[in-house]
C-alpha cells in the first residue's frame, strides 16, 4: 500500500498544501499522513515501504497552482524549487540523503504545487487550492487504477 506524506506547515498559508492533499486522500480511506517535512524523520517513515508519495509546496517561477511530478529514482529532485521555510533539511534534501544512504523505497514520487503566499496564517490561495483538489482527485483515482 502507498503511503502519502503531506510535507509543510498549515500555519503558513500555501506551504499547506501537503497537509490539505493528504487530509483528502484520508477522507478517502487512503494511508495519509501531515508532516512537517525534518528530512531524517521522512527518511524513518519510509522504511519498509514499498511505495512512498510526498506532496510539498514548491517555488520555481511557474504559475500558481502549476503542479509537477519528479520520481526519486529517474532524477534529483531540484533543491531550489522546494523552499524549506518549516523545516531544517527539505524534501529534495531528503531525498539525496537517501539516495546516497541506499535509504529510497521502491517508489518514491515527489509532487511540487507551485506556492504564492508562505505568510502567517490559514488558507490557500485560491489557484493552489483548485491545484490541491485535482491533485488529490488524481492521486484517489491512481490508487483505484493500481497506479500511482
Amino acid at each position: 500500500m502507498t503511503l502519502y506524506i503531506g510535507i509543510g506547515n498549515a500555519m503558513r498559508r500555501d506551504d499547506g498544501v501537503g497537509a490539505e492533499t493528504v487530509r483528502l486522500l484520508a477522507e478517502q480511506g487512503l494511508e495519509a499522513i501531515e508532516h512537517a517535512g525534518d528530512g531524517m524523520t521522512l527518511i524513518n517513515l519510509w522504511q519498509s515501504r514499498d511505495g512512498v508519495v510526498l506532496i510539498d509546496a514548491m517555488r520555481s517561477g511557474a504559475a500558481v497552482g502549476s503542479l509537477r511530478r519528479f520520481d526519486a529514482h529517474e532524477s534529483e529532485i531540484p533543491r531550489d524549487n522546494f523552499p524549506h521555510t518549516s523545516h531544517v533539511l527539505g524534501v529534495a534534501e531528503a531525498v539525496e540523503m537517501a539516495r546516497i544512504l541506499g535509504k529510497l523505497p521502491p517508489s518514491l514520487i515527489v509532487y511540487g504545487i507551485e506556492a504564492a503566499d508562505f505568510g502567517q496564517g490559514l488558507g490557500l490561495t485560491p489557484e493552489v487550492a483548485r491545484a490541491v483538489r485535482g491533485l488529490a482527485d488524481q492521486l484517489i483515482a491512481g490508487q483505484n487504477s493500481s497506479t500511482v
